[in-house]
C-alpha cells in the first residue's frame, strides 16, 4: 500500500478512535446528560465557526437552507441527549453496543425519505439477523434493558442524522459552515430540552476536570474528528470508510474495559450478541455484493 494511502488509513481509524471515545468522556464528565450536550455543541459550534473564518467561507447562507441544517441539528442533538443518557443508565460497552444498528435503521428510513432506491433483501436478511443479536443481549444482559432500549433510540436518531446530513453534503455547501449550524441546532434543541429534564431550566457549570474532559470532547472527538473524516473522504473509497467507521464499538468497548475496568465487564452472552451485530455490520458490503451478483 503506498504511504499516502496508509496515512490516510491510518487517519480513518484515529477518527474513528476518537468517536469510541465519546460514551467514556460521557461517563467521565459530572454533568447531566443534557448539559453534556449543551457543552459539547456550543464549543463545537464556536470551533465550526473559527475554521469557517479561517477557510474563507461565510457561515451566512440562505434562510431556506439554514433552517434545513438547524433542523438536522436537533435530531443530532436528541440523539447525543439519548447516547449519553443510556451510557449513564448502563454502561459505555451496552450503549455502544447499541450503535451498529444505525445501519439498519438508515437502511430502513433511506428509501422512505428520499425514494432514490427500493429495500435490499439484504439489508433485510440483516435485520432479522440483528433482531436476534439484540434479543441476545436483553436476554443475557436484562438489567441493563432500558438503557440498552435508550441507546436504540439513540440509533434510529442517528439513522435519520446520517440521511438528512447525507442530502446536504451533496451540495456546495462547505462542511465547516454545515457544522457550524448543526451544532448550532443541536445545542439549541438541548438547551430547549433541558427543563423538561432536569429541575432547573439553566445547564450546570462543570468542575476542573468536567471542564477539560468536555473541552476534549467537543474539540477533538467532534471538531478535529469531522474535520479529518471530511478530509480523508476525499481520498478514500467509501467502501473503506463505512468498514472501518464501523470499528467504533469494538474501540469503544475496549478502550471503556481499559478505562473503567470490571464495572465494563459484561456476561458471555453479551459479547455474543453485540459480537453478531458487528461482524454483521462488517460484512454487508461483501453481502451486498454476493447478492447483487
Amino acid at each position: 500500500m503506498p504511504r499516502s494511502e496508509t496515512r490516510d488509513y491510518i487517519q480513518l481509524h484515529l477518527v474513528v478512535l476518537a468517536w469510541g471515545l465519546t460514551a467514556i468522556l460521557g461517563k467521565l464528565i459530572v454533568l447531566a446528560p443534557v448539559d453534556v450536550v449543551i457543552g459539547r455543541t456550543l464549543l463545537a459550534a464556536l470551533g465550526f465557526g473559527a475554521l469557517a473564518r479561517l477557510m474563507g467561507e461565510r457561515p451566512l447562507i440562505s434562510r431556506r437552507r439554514m433552517l434545513g441544517m438547524l433542523g438536522v441539528g436537533v435530531v443530532l442533538g436528541l440523539h447525543w441527549v439519548l447516547f449519553f443518557w443510556s451510557a449513564r443508565l448502563a454502561t459505555a460497552s451496552v450503549c455502544l453496543a447499541a450503535m451498529p444498528t444505525a445501519m439498519l435503521w438508515c437502511s430502513l428510513i433511506e428509501p422512505v425519505i428520499d425514494g432514490s432506491r427500493r429495500w435490499r433483501v439484504s439489508e433485510l436478511v440483516v435485520g432479522v439477523v440483528m433482531v436476534g443479536a439484540v434479543w441476545l443481549i436483553y436476554e443475557f444482559e436484562f438489567r441493563y434493558w432500558l438503557g440498552f432500549s435508550v441507546a436504540i433510540g439513540a440509533a434510529v436518531l442517528a439513522a435519520f442524522f446520517a440521511v438528512f446530513s447525507k442530502q446536504q453534503v451533496a451540495g456546495d455547501t462547505h462542511w465547516s459552515v454545515i457544522g457550524f449550524h448543526q451544532m448550532t441546532g443541536a445545542c439549541l434543541a438541548a438547551l430547549i430540552a433541558r427543563p423538561f429534564l432536569e429541575k432547573a431550566p439553566l445547564p450546570a457549570l462543570p468542575d476542573a476536570w468536567s471542564a477539560l474532559w468536555l473541552g476534549v470532547l467537543a474539540l477533538v472527538c467532534t471538531v478535529a474528528a469531522y474535520a479529518g473524516f471530511m478530509d480523508v473522504l476525499r481520498r478514500v473509497s467509501v467502501f473503506t470508510v463505512n468498514v472501518v467507521y464501523n470499528m467504533e464499538p469494538v474501540y469503544g468497548i475496549l478502550l471503556a474495559a481499559l478505562v473503567f475496568g470490571r464495572a465494563e465487564f459484561m456476561s458471555g452472552g453479551f459479547y455474543l450478541g453485540a459480537g453478531i451485530i458487528i461482524a454483521v455490520v462488517l460484512g454487508l458490503p461483501w453481502l451486498r455484493r454476493w447478492v447483487e451478483k
